[in-house]
């Protein structure tokens, strides 16, 4: 390959880099990309090369975000200079947009019959599977499938996540270049045009009474013969330039005829997620078919007296106005309607599961021994906060009662969550129970075992030992026996803790998820604690509760604060306890918002904590495409970070690509001392205790959630040296100046999650969804109200007739059993039983 086309990879391969750090918004380079593409092919020797590796170039501007995405970070990869001696091709999953489907005049004419009488006899119960849909592929249906559309149900209820305002209808001659708008013209020209070498596309010419326009549609040539001269058109979209004369660009289009409705122009136009090979014109027409179908027939299962207490909108209305909304106005009516109705189902079932988890029966309480627990506070270096003795009754009061606890402790990095439930691990044991506690990684499981060790260290008889498996003897009339079960064990290691953890030799056992695999039994287990639970699935906690061959004690442990809206919202099955007091002798952490042009500065001062003794931390910034692009960006910025910035220092590196094994030995590197900076993905979160580390770089701090960037923060401070924090982000955005300055100025953790939880929403509030758990599509957490009349209404329901028996409630019996259909149990038996 000669030089001058290295260097034009190149500069095309910088284009998309720019483009990716846009967001794929089009605009990387003026005009577009698709502009850019057909210039570019003009080039012989550029068109040449990309026949020979089978390249594909889309018509990018008709792509949906997740397609850009796709297309972008493959080519971006590809270019690469050392993949260009041996390329391969990009494909492009959207068909449609490159390849015309090869129909004849008599096959439409066929399928418009077939459609017709398919209508006319198709079932429209909620549960018809979509194969009864007239004129849907296979493949589509398998790709609707994996985004949770089965049925009819399934579609009407796959809402969108924004909307294209193309309501502004407007002639030719009013156009405005830049801002969305639709016309309705018709067809006077239409062509097939070559577009370089490489791309192909259909061009018409069209008019109304005030004007002629010139309307493109790259790649997607087969539009020529579908817009034949006279076919009325409507069109939205932006005008632009081309050529140097206006032109309509990969408008969005409808056929208009006075016997069918607009889809895809002239509204507010739905826009829906997606996923690889589906488009945005298949989905809606599926989603429209449905709702054209099925709106009829939906219950409206809220009870009439509710609906009109709270002046809501009837649901099947609400349904069709959030797909396509009259204005902004009622679509958030619509949303406000379906949003309650989420959360009521939601409640409803909570309200359930608490009742069912209070009323199964249960081995004798657990007492409290007044004399353990004052032994057991005297075994510490230091005395117990107010919140950490309040949390310990509310807990210890639990376990004395015959019902099972089922409480959520949650609290601050550092606050003392590992204390208390602690004391409550030892009640068990002196009670003749075993307890189970589950962390999410190796990394936090030894960390707790640690801790729970050093905790107990004044109780040994003075025998040090680094074995998974120890003995304290000076606490109980009998030896305490701790152990710590995890995958990187040795076969043999593992066989014999399970044998003791079966017989009953071990009290307190604690591990990974390797605790609810089948080879793992308890002989009495009566406390179940998770730590970190928001990153275990609801079965998974349904698991580890299932060991016991009663029902044991629950709770469930996080750093993360959750604001109370939420906790109410998804955790109203678990009574809520919270540390949020921390220890006396914990230093405050000295945070700073930080520019690029600060970069050097930051790292300088990196360089000073190093050189008295310290050690720290540098988050690279986050690549949310694939842990696989994450993982070698994380590589390449330790390798710079190694050679330019410290080359005299010994820096670590810990990324998600990384083997349990791998990631353990660099930790326990950094913990000894051995790592004087350590570079790391966002792995580094939680799990990590080094009390010499005391200074923290997050790169790209505007990637990620203020949550997120808190827990960062909680890895420093965590010994006697001052520590400090350092955000920095190249953006110049406003927005993320002011999160950035609301971090820079506050450490409680609990303020800083509910604005994170304002800014993000849940889902991405705890980052991504667990199976087992409950999807709210629309409740949003600023609906405080609506979620205080869910709250309310369901209690009242609850109150009245607490397994939805009478017939009024029949309907919203079947939602809600729906509802929570994939979780770990169904909270209300549809069968009476």
């Amino acid at each position: 390959m000669n030089q001058r086309i290295e260097q034009k990879i190149e500069a095309l391969r910088k284009i998309l880099l720019h483009e990716k750090e846009r967001g794929y918004s089009d605009d990387a380079v003026f005009g577009g990309l698709d502009k850019f593409f057909i210039q570019w092919l003009e080039d012989p020797d550029i068109d040449l090369y990309f026949t020979q590796t089978g390249m594909v170039i889309p018509s990018y501007a008709s792509l949906s975000g997740t397609d850009r995405q796709d297309w972008v970070t493959q080519a971006i990869s590809l270019l690469e200079p050392h993949n260009l001696k041996t390329p391969g091709p990009i494909p492009l999953h959207h068909a449609s947009s490159s390849i015309a489907p090869k129909k004849t005049n008599q096959g439409k004419k066929k399928t418009t019959r077939k459609s017709t009488a398919d209508k006319e006899n198709l079932p429209i119960a909620l549960e018809t599977p979509l194969p009864t849909l007239p004129g849907i592929k296979k493949e589509t249906l398998n790709k609707l499938e994996k985004i949770g559309i089965a049925s009819y149900r399934d579609a009407i209820t796959h809402y969108p996540y924004r909307h294209n305002d193309f309501s502004h209808t407007v002639t030719i001659s009013s156009l405005v270049a830049g801002i969305d708008q639709t016309i309705h013209v018709m067809v006077t020209h239409a062509a097939q045009k070559q577009m370089g070498r490489k791309m192909r596309a259909a061009e018409i010419t069209a008019t109304d009474n005030t004007g002629e326009i010139q309307v493109i549609w790259f790649n997607q040539p087969y539009l020529a013969q579908t817009f034949k001269p006279g076919t009325r058109l409507a069109l939205s979209g932006k005008i632009t330039r081309f050529r140097n004369r206006p032109v309509l660009e990969n408008p969005e289009y409808d056929i208009l005829s006075s016997t069918t409705g607009t889809i895809h122009t002239g509204q507010l136009v739905p826009v829906y997620p997606l996923t690889e090979g589906l488009t945005q014109r298949t989905t809606r027409r599926i989603i429209r078919h449905a709702l054209e179908n099925c709106i009829p027939k939906i219950k409206d299962f809220v009870p009439p007296k509710i609906i009109n207490r709270l002046n809501l909108k009837n649901r099947s209305q609400a349904i069709q106005q959030y797909h396509y909304p009259d204005n902004e106005i009622t679509k958030e009516q619509a949303r406000i309607r379906l949003a309650f109705d989420e959360l009521l189902l939601l409640q409803l079932g909570v309200l359930a599961r608490r009742r069912d988890w209070h009323d199964q029966e249960v081995r004798p309480a657990i007492p409290t021994n007044q004399q353990l627990l004052q032994d057991f506070q005297k075994l510490l270096p230091f005395n117990l906060t107010s919140d950490q003795e309040k949390t310990l009754d509310e807990i210890l009061e639990d376990m004395a009662d015959q019902r099972p606890m089922s409480r959520l402790l949650q609290g601050e990095v550092g606050s003392g969550k590992t204390v208390v439930a602690t004391a409550a691990s030892i009640m068990a044991a002196a009670n003749g129970y075993q307890v189970a506690l589950m962390a999410p990684t190796e990394v936090l499981a030894e960390q707790h075992f640690q801790t729970i060790a050093n905790i107990l260290k004044p109780a040994s008889d003075g025998n040090a030992t680094d074995d998974p498996y120890r003995g304290f003897s000076n606490l109980l009339d009998r030896p305490l026996r701790i152990a710590l079960l995890v995958g990187s064990q040795t076969k043999k290691q593992k066989k014999t803790l399970q044998t003791l953890i079966k017989r009953g030799d071990v009290d307190i056992v604690i591990g990974t998820h390797t605790l609810i695999q089948d080879e793992v039994g308890f002989a009495n287990l009566g406390l179940a604690i998770v730590d970190e639970q928001q990153r275990f699935g609801v079965n998974q906690r349904a698991a580890l509760r299932k060991k016991g061959q009663d029902i044991p004690h629950l709770l469930v442990m996080t750093a993360t604060p959750i604001p109370r809206t939420l906790a109410l919202t998804m955790y109203g099955d678990l009574d809520i306890s919270t540390i949020s007091e921390l220890p006396s002798d914990r230093q405050e952490i000295k945070t700073r918002a930080l520019k690029g042009n600060q970069r050097k500065a930051a790292y300088d001062f990196i360089r000073n904590q190093v050189q008295e003794g310290r050690q720290g931390f540098i988050i690279c910034p986050l690549v949310e495409e694939s842990e696989v692009i994450e993982a070698r960006a994380a590589v390449a910025e330790h390798e710079r970070l190694s050679q330019e910035i410290f080359p005299e220092f010994h820096l670590g590196l810990l990324h998600g690509r990384m083997k349990p094994q791998e990631k353990d030995a660099v930790l326990k590197q950094f913990r000894d001392g051995e790592i004087n900076v350590l570079v790391s993905t966002a792995v580094v979160e939680v799990g990590i205790d080094v009390p010499n580390a005391t200074v923290m770089l997050v790169d790209g701090a505007d990637r990620f959630g203020l949550s997120q960037l808190h827990q960062y923060r909680g890895r420093v401070g965590r010994g006697q040296h001052q520590s400090y924090c350092m955000f920095l982000s190249e953006s110049s955005s406003s927005d993320v100046a002011q999160r950035l300055e609301t971090i820079e100025h506050t450490l409680d953790g609990f303020q800083l999650a509910e604005a994170d939880l304002q800014l993000r929403g849940p889902g991405e509030f705890f980052g991504t969804r667990q199976s087992g758990s409950i999807d709210l599509k629309l409740a949003k957490p600023s609906d405080t109200e609506l979620l205080t009349n869910a709250r309310e209404e369901a209690h009242l329901m609850y109150q009245d007739d607490p397994d939805l028996e009478k017939p009024e409630h029949a309907s919203l019996k079947e939602e809600v059993t729906l509802f929570w259909q994939g979780t770990d149990e169904a909270p209300i038996d549809t069968n009476g039983s």
